[in-house]
């Protein structure tokens, strides 16, 4: 057994514990990993005690909520109404029970009133504290609003939170107590006073405990991510790390506190366009504060062979410019190897060698070609310890738009006409196994799964929209997806990263394990496939087995 420490930055100072050898963790075998989602006032995985993390920000909101001259500080925080009005959304959609209906704890610093709205009604009212009572509506969806209706400039009103009901009993954080009853004497903590030391939902940890890396990409903001320098990165001290693609992102400090609360090895993808300095801190700060028994996984940016993304043609412009290629794609490629091996060593320098480290680069499942220039321009896989692919199984785009009744939604999955049947996805997975043999490297999956969307859709309920909603709730895709990682262990994978966690069906896709984070397993064929499996295949591979150990009642003691 091992002993590890976990620290937490917190907007206030920094509160440090020790961990005890005495709990094992749940993922000590598993097999598999897990991408997290966007942060958003729309995640049905909530990974937040405190709702507001993941709020709108307010000028986000325009023009339904807010509207006027609203000026703000810094962080976010409405400092000045100016004649105005300042609101926010944080939840939306999300179906009944992804949190407890009650009343729940709003706090907040300064002068002012806040009004609430939809599923949000105000029970009683004092300076810095208010009670709500959070109810699901007619339509079993959580929606609620809060805004600003009086705010003093002098002392503007900041620093909201809002807390649900009940708490944790201290050894366990991964389940949520009602009440005092629910724990041995002295050992209850109230979310509502606890906040700062609890930090997640326990359900999240819950549903994150049994996979063995997470990935952050989703949750850091990734995709179309402008940040370029370490003074741009998010802070602990926004007042909401949600809001639209290039804005949202949560800390980098959240992050490795999730990491090793969970003990699970943090997947990381840096922004496209951060300069080396943003790497060199970013490195470091994972060197100081990330349990020592976990490796971070490294990762440049996120598909960026995608033209889709900022980032592919981001790197397709720079291998221009740099004269890499004369093909727009193929200098892409190379750019974005190149880039990789420089952020690789930049890492290699801050851990003092590549021992603790898993260096990743990342092709497109379907295209051997692409993996051959990124594995072999300068030598790039010398520097590298895996390859990564995202493999998804749907058919096929065109095709999708074309099913009629659930019975052809199946059969699209196991026709082999189509580019993206079950079993041609397999036969691309071997063929990329044996381009990472060649370069001695191991495969792993980034993403994957099913893949049924079809994005010209306009709205939730448009065909074949409740089609393919229909087919992820039927059990056959439970079966399909327990054939999926059994024929991607059996072509030689490795470390399967599935995406994504909880989140609702909509016309963006059926990606979520489960549709929301209380979901009963009994009603989510996909998340009973992926744990089935990883109890019945542990770890195959050297060195996927850990034997770190925990307690979480020191940590109360601090």
């Amino acid at each position: 057994m091992r002993k590890g420490s976990l620290r937490w930055a917190g907007a206030a100072g920094l509160l440090w514990f020790a961990v005890q050898p005495a709990l094992a963790y749940f993922n000590l075998e598993s097999a598999l990993g897990t991408n997290t989602n966007e942060v958003s006032e729309g995640d049905s995985s909530v990974p937040f005690v405190d709702l507001f993390r993941a709020a709108l920000p307010f000028e986000d909101a325009r023009p339904w909520l807010t509207n006027g001259n609203v000026q703000y500080d810094a962080d976010g925080w409405v400092r000045d109404l100016q004649g105005g009005q300042a609101g926010t959304r944080f939840l939306a959609g999300l179906p009944a029970q992804t949190v407890p209906d009650g009343e729940y704890t709003v706090l907040y610093e300064g002068d002012g009133e806040l009004r609430y709205g939809n599923d949000a009604v105000l029970l009683k009212h004092a300076a810095g504290h208010d009670t709500i009572r959070i109810t699901a509506g007619s339509d079993k969806l959580l929606n609620a609003t809060l805004s600003i209706s009086r705010t003093n400039p002098q002392d503007y009103v900041r620093n909201i939170r809002i807390l649900p009901p009940g708490g944790i009993c201290d050894d366990d954080p991964f389940t949520r107590i009602a009440d005092e009853t629910g724990c041995a004497a002295g050992h209850y903590r109230a979310f509502a006073e606890h906040y700062t030391k609890i930090l997640f939902n326990p359900d999240y940890l819950n549903f994150m405990k049994d996979f063995k890396v997470i990935r952050f990409m989703n949750m850091a903001g990734i995709t179309q991510s402008p940040i370029k320098s370490w003074s741009e990165r998010s802070q602990l001290t926004q007042a909401t790390w949600g809001g639209k693609e290039g804005q949202r992102g949560v800390p980098l400090e959240i992050m490795v506190e999730l990491a090793n609360r969970l003990n699970a090895h943090p997947w990381f993808s840096l922004p496209h366009e951060a300069d080396d300095d943003f790497v060199i801190q970013y490195a470091r700060y994972v060197r100081q504060h990330l349990n020592p028994d976990l490796k971070p996984h490294i990762e440049y940016s996120n598909e960026t062979w995608n033209t889709l993304f900022a980032q592919g043609n981001y790197v397709r412009e720079m291998g221009m410019k740099l004269g890499l290629d004369t093909n727009a794609n193929r200098a892409g490629f190379r750019y974005y190897s190149q880039r990789s091996v420089e952020i690789f060593k930049l890492w290699e320098e801050a851990f003092g060698g590549k021992q603790r480290l898993v260096r990743i680069l990342s092709g497109w499942t379907v295209n051997p070609q692409l993996t051959e220039t990124v594995l072999g321009h300068q030598d790039a896989y010398k520097n590298a310890d895996a390859f990564a692919i995202g493999p998804y199984f749907f058919g096929g785009h065109e095709e999708i738009r074309s099913v009629k009744n659930l019975e052809e939604v199946f059969k699209l999955l196991t026709d082999d006409q189509y580019r993206y049947s079950l079993n041609k996805v397999l036969g691309y997975i071997k063929e990329q196994k044996a381009l990472a043999d060649k370069y001695h490297l191991d495969l792993i999956a980034y993403e994957g799964g099913q893949g049924l969307v079809d994005f010209k859709t306009r709205n939730d309920t448009e065909n074949p929209n409740p089609l393919l909603y229909a087919a992820n709730r039927d059990p056959r895709m439970g079966e399909f997806y327990t054939r999926f990682l059994n024929g991607w262990k059996e072509a030689g994978g490795k470390l399967f990263m599935h995406y994504s966690s909880p989140r609702t069906y909509q016309k963006y896709g059926t990606w979520g394990t489960k549709e929301y984070i209380t979901q009963p397993p009994e009603e989510a064929p996909k998340y009973q496939a992926i744990l089935n499996f990883m109890r019945s295949n542990p770890c195959w591979w050297a060195g996927c087995g850990t034997d770190t150990y925990v307690s979480y009642t020191d940590f109360w003691n601090r």
